[in-house]
């Protein structure tokens, strides 16, 4: 019999929304942890969300079914305390391009500061992901372009609600 503490990791971001690269990067950290605690940032600071936090977990249940040791919640406090309130001591980040590592290599000293305890894991983006981000499909769904090699069809369904015409500018409210 083991007796061992189950080893948990948090894999934080806005996921906005998910892409198939979040979704191998999450698969693979799912092969790794005994859990995975998918974070969702309800209101992120440095950037405006196209989709509610209700719909962006939504895009993830869907997307991460069949993964049993994987569940998402949703976070507003700072993500070290986030990791410890779900007692990860890992947290599971996705590298596309050198621009991503200025951003993480800042966070990763000032969570390390906060948080020496918690130890940040670096997952390259699989190749046929590391030129994917959620600002580009947005930008490709709002021209009208077809995005669905890129993100879920729950996603891809939700642009073409969003953008029926393909015309950019604000999309449709939720609740059109």
């Amino acid at each position: 019999m083991n007796d061992r503490a189950p080893i948990v990791a948090i894999n934080p971001g806005t996921f906005d929304p998910v892409t198939l690269g979040h979704v191998d990067v999450i698969r693979r950290a799912a092969a790794i942890f005994d859990r995975v605690v998918v974070g969702v940032v309800r209101d992120p600071h440095h950037k405006q969300t196209l989709f509610s936090v209700e719909e962006r977990v939504a895009f993830l249940e869907e997307a991460l079914v069949g993964l049993p040791n994987v569940v998402v919640d949703v976070f507003s406090e700072l993500v070290v305390d986030f990791a410890r309130k779900h007692g990860a001591r890992t947290m599971v980040k996705g590298l596309r391009v050198i621009a991503d590592f200025e951003w993480e290599f800042q966070m990763n000293r000032l969570n390390h500061l906060l948080a020496p305890e918690v130890e940040t894991m670096y997952v390259m983006s699989s190749p046929e992901y590391a030129f994917v981000s959620s600002s580009g499909v947005k930008e490709i769904a709002s021209f009208g372009g077809n995005v669905e090699e890129l993100v879920t069809e729950g996603v891809a369904r939700r642009f073409r609600e969003l953008y029926p015409d393909g015309r950019p500018g604000a999309p449709l409210s939720p609740q059109d």
